[in-house]
């Protein structure tokens, strides 16, 4: 009787070795394309387009008016979202959430972020310092920037999504959406997630997390 008691452990302690060295399944994100996202936000050349779609190529400057590039997004997984400091609603929560990611993965190189201004003819370099001071921006981190409208515009609509076309004929020329979008290394669309949802902002850092992993 106790033998087979000592071999009834044996082997389950056997099974239990082999299933914990099993691997484990990683869970995969899905790679957006315009034809995927709410055609609204989406240039009309590009709504068909189902595979391939990566960011394009930008040149803004930063809040300490250096010319920022995709060069130094090189190798990053980073977010990006559309705002300007003078927005009294969405603006100030996105900005906090953000500011969350930023603390979340403080030592991780890996991870930048990225706010692009919808109104640049407003928010000039000396602006977006002081707005970047006010909310806790770590300037190796996450680059709030201004730059060209129609670069602005182009980034906007047929880069990363993040705009209506028609604005609503006040300080913007378009209606930025509470949009967080995830890139990765390879400039592809990971996730796209509601700025000033908190369950969103969850999601979106456990999203993070499989990027890196």
């Amino acid at each position: 009787m106790k033998a087979t008691k000592r071999n009834a452990i044996i082997t389950g302690l056997v099974i239990f070795g082999l299933t914990s060295c099993e691997p484990k399944t990683q869970r995969e994100l899905p790679i957006f394309n315009p034809a995927n996202i709410n055609p609204e936000l989406v240039d009309e050349n590009l709504q068909v387009k189902t595979e391939d779609h990566t960011v394009l190529d930008f040149k803004l400057i930063n809040q300490n008016g250096q010319e920022i590039t995709q060069e130094d997004y090189k190798d990053k997984i980073y977010v990006v979202d559309f705002f300007f400091t003078k927005c009294p609603s969405i603006c100030p929560i996105m900005t906090a959430n953000l500011a969350r990611v930023q603390k979340k993965f403080i030592k991780n190189n890996a991870i930048k972020l990225l706010s692009i201004s919808v109104t640049p003819n407003i928010d000039e370099v000396s602006v977006l310092r002081e707005y970047a001071n006010d909310k806790g921006v770590l300037d190796s981190k996450w680059n709030i920037t201004t730059g060209n409208k129609k670069h602005i515009y182009k980034l906007a609509r047929e880069s990363y999504f993040a705009v209506v076309e028609r604005g609503d004929g006040g300080l913007q020329d378009f209606i930025h959406t509470p949009n967080f979008i995830l890139v990765d290394k390879k400039k592809q669309i990971r996730g796209m997630y509601d700025g000033t949802n908190n369950e969103e902002i969850i999601r979106l850092i456990n999203d993070m997390k499989v990027l890196i992993d």
